[in-house]
């Protein structure tokens, strides 16, 4: 790294040397470490070495980070700068200007579906190197990151904007404002307009928290050497903005729209109304979770989601509904465009989108009956309908075992006619499975199953898996769980440290 940033004494301008210092910075970001915070592990101790090597390099590295690094890393840097400027290294020419940027303005080009903005803000240095920073803002992938569960996610904040996907920098700025404005005025599917910079603080700065906190975001192979470019420069715009609210869908409310939607004329066609209500209901869901509260907006991208990404992953459907829901989706797809001003272009748009996607959904979409599981045993798995519980719940509760199917019953009481959604029930079956463990022993055993039964937290299921995949036998995987949860279990944080380290041990010999 230190190497790299010889090529900051060949550089004159303060914006290629924030760019080549912005590169070094995101090297390492995104990288996770199992004990430790990669900032500090990597990005203070290149602090610590640069003042060490106190070379004129070293010295043009520690100025960039003293602005761009983060606030421990910056604090470091400009000490460690002061030091070797009072020890004589000569300083970069462009060290007086670096960080001294100026706002000018703030725009956004926008599909008309509402998948995606490319917000651009424009800068200079006292009007001089004007540059705009692009940023890709996109609203399907964060919300395919909350689908994705809490083990993606931040825990406990939903995305609130979107999440930034790619930035770049360009200095044609009148070139590429002239060609979004054209965009704007001659596609009917594209949008041109000014932001106010707060506003466009406020959205940018929600979309790059949730792009930080998740693990392994879906950014483009160059955005981190963007990164620390990006986050200097949303700094500088002015606080104050706030990012709207997504209205609350209650239950009443989303009954109301499916209703409106099955009276339609689109919905005329729809033969199967019990499946079509269902679906009905399952896309407006989607939109009130899973798109920050827009039930009503339609995409080709969205739908495409919807189809073979969600619904595949997370509802269990019937065979009526496996086949209605295309046919609904494509009366939604109608029926909501026109509420929402869709331009008839993004309505065709969308449902050829939706088309291309149906054939492909009979192959997405897998029931578990078709292999073989029983459906009543399913259902009572089942019963929120969750369909991305079923692996860990049958893993929790093993129906699926040999002796289940040896011996139906448990004393006098018929294990088949158990709810494993009821505490009780799920006492007796756990009795079943360590006949003559001790109270305690079985208490501990309710405590995990209750937790795999609600994917509470996430991180747990996925520990399991890992240990499986690396040969642990399922009864050693339940017992070091339970210990984990014994010793963290009231502490959430802890928890999460704990299931991570347990995830790394090495496999049984």
């Amino acid at each position: 790294m230190l190497r790299h940033a010889r090529e900051l004494l060949a550089v004159r301008s303060p914006l290629d040397a924030e760019l080549i210092v912005s590169e070094i910075l995101g090297s390492w970001w995104g990288h996770r470490l199992p004990d430790g915070d990669v900032e500090e592990v990597i990005g203070e101790a290149l602090v610590d070495y640069a003042h060490a090597a106190g070379t004129p390099a070293a010295l043009a590295l520690l100025t960039g980070m003293a602005y761009m690094g983060t606030r421990r890393q910056a604090a470091k840097a400009e000490r460690a700068a002061l030091e070797l400027m009072e020890g004589g290294v000569a300083r970069p020419g462009w060290a007086d200007r670096v960080g001294m940027v100026a706002a000018e303005g703030c725009y956004v080009s926008r599909d008309v579906f509402g998948d995606q903005d490319s917000v651009i803000c424009t800068y200079s240095y006292g009007g001089a190197d004007r540059h705009a920073l692009v940023t890709l803002v996109d609203r399907n992938k964060a919300g395919a990151v909350q689908t994705a569960g809490d083990a993606s996610a931040p825990a406990g904040r939903p995305p609130a904007s979107g999440m930034v996907r790619d930035a770049w920098v360009s200095s044609r700025v009148d070139k590429l404002l002239d060609h979004c404005r054209r965009e704007g005025r001659d596609n009917p599917l594209m949008r041109f307009e000014e932001l106010d910079p707060r506003d466009t603080k406020a959205l940018l700065w929600s979309a790059l928290d949730l792009t930080d906190e998740t693990n392994d975001p879906p950014v483009n192979e160059n955005f981190g050497t963007y990164h620390a470019f990006v986050r200097a420069r949303v700094e500088i715009l002015p606080p104050g903005g706030r990012l709207p609210q997504p209205p609350v869908y209650g239950a009443d409310r989303r009954a109301t729209i499916a209703a409106r939607f099955l009276a339609s004329d689109e919905a005329e066609g729809l033969s199967d109304r019990s499946a079509a209500s269902r679906c009905a209901d399952l896309i407006i869901d989607y939109g009130c979770a899973h798109d920050f509260g827009r039930p009503l907006r339609v995409s080709p991208v969205k739908s495409e989601m919807f189809l073979l990404d969600w619904l595949p992953r997370k509802v269990l459907l019937s065979p009526a509904e496996q086949e209605a829901v295309p046919h609904v989706l494509a009366a939604w797809v109608r029926w909501a465009g026109k509420r929402t001003g869709l331009p008839e272009e993004g309505v065709r748009a969308t449902l050829d989108a939706l088309w291309d996607a149906t054939g492909k959904f009979a192959k997405a979409y897998r029931d578990p009956s078709a292999f073989g599981l029983d459906r009543a045993l399913v259902d009572r798995l089942l019963p929120d309908g969750d369909l991305e519980a079923l692996p860990r719940r049958a893993f929790a509760l093993p129906f699926l075992s040999g002796v289940h199917r040896r011996s139906g019953r448990h004393g006098v009481i018929d294990l088949s006619r158990l709810d494993p959604a009821d505490p009780d029930d799920r006492r007796v079956i756990l009795e079943f499975e360590h006949p003559g463990a001790g109270e305690e022993h079985l208490a501990a055993h309710e405590r995990l199953t209750d937790r795999l039964w609600r994917g509470e937290p996430p991180q747990l299921w996925e520990t399991a898996q890992a240990l499986l995949d690396v040969g642990y036998e399922r009864h050693e995987i339940l017992h070091r769980l339970i210990d984990v949860l014994d010793h963290r279990g009231d502490d959430p944080e802890g928890l999460r440290e704990a299931l991570r380290v347990l995830r790394h041990q090495a496999p049984p010999e």
